[in-house]
């Protein structure tokens, strides 16, 4: 449950208070879940602490999030309680279903400089690998797959995707809906929540994801090479501006080759848990069977 308070007296005049119950039902609106559900569940919510309290404090103006006020781990009531900066109060109230060009935009550049930011983070106290979707976190979704290449292939996608050379901490749920865009329509800035699925792992998972949110399959096509430009052209300048020693040129190449497969990834884990969904479309398995083909020599 998430509420906003009002507080008398206190620096912050709202505040957003976030109360996870792990008494409630263990099931969802597809119908999976079970212990493996419920423990991933639990996990998430240890990490959104986590990260809030040990990492959000390094995220700048141009990697917005809620800044950590309070948390209180209710042992004995089974769940905790986050107390949030409220971003509404801080100018980041809209809300967006379909997004422009620029706002679009707006979110890659966020994701750029979350990456940049947390670049060889050790992620302590976070997923050792991040996103909801990770393969062992989903083992009833991959026994429920048909079996095919993209089923026999799952585990060296995993493999390939978690041995990157260059690692970061990805949002691990990056779509439309966890991005707060500014009151003001022209100043680009956005902010982000969300965090309960926040790891280390290859920033195209973010990246792939992201664009899987808000571009029909046909945009996705068209877009693919200008977007991941621009994604790299901002990630180029947030490690410069952090001054971070790094071989952007060998950082690019590898991340640009793992992108179809962290759409595969992704495709990977839809066909398990929702066979029939929408972003099962032609251009995902063009991408998916373009990295079924790499791995076979085909």
């Amino acid at each position: 449950m998430i509420q906003r308070a009002r507080l008398i007296g206190a620096e912050r005049e709202e505040v957003i208070i976030k109360h996870i119950d792990l008494s409630s039902s263990r099931e969802n609106h597809r119908g999976w879940g079970g212990d493996i559900s419920h423990q991933r569940k639990v996990r998430s919510y240890q990490v959104e602490t986590a990260f809030y309290r040990a990492f959000a404090m390094q995220c700048d103006e141009h990697c917005r999030v809620p800044k950590f006020i309070a948390a209180h781990e209710k042992e004995d009531q089974g769940g905790w309680i986050l107390v949030l900066e409220d971003l509404d109060s801080a100018k980041f109230s809209s809300r967006k279903h379909g997004v422009t060009a620029a706002e679009i935009r707006d979110c890659l550049s966020w994701l750029a400089n979350f990456h940049a930011t947390f670049m060889n983070s050790d992620a302590l106290g976070l997923w050792s690998i991040g996103t909801y979707w990770h393969l062992a976190t989903r083992p009833d979704e991959l026994a429920a797959m048909e079996d095919g290449p993209l089923k026999e292939f799952a585990a060296e996608i995993d493999r390939r995707l978690n041995q990157t050379q260059s690692q970061t901490l990805v949002h691990g749920d990056a779509k439309v809906a966890n991005f707060c865009f500014s009151d003001r329509d022209d100043d680009g800035q956005v902010a982000a929540v969300d965090f309960q699925y926040v790891g280390r792992g290859c920033g195209m998972k973010d990246v792939a994801y992201f664009i899987s949110s808000c571009l029909s399959e046909k945009e996705a096509a068209e877009q693919q090479e200008s977007l991941l430009s621009f994604y790299f052209e901002r990630l180029q300048e947030f490690l410069a501006i952090r001054h971070i020693d790094f071989n952007f040129s060998a950082l690019e190449h590898e991340w640009r080759e793992l992108y179809p497969f962290a759409w595969a990834d992704f495709c990977r884990f839809l066909s398990g848990w929702s066979p029939g969904h929408w972003k099962l479309n032609n251009y995902s398995d063009r991408i998916t069977q373009s990295v079924i083909a790499q791995l076979t020599g085909s």
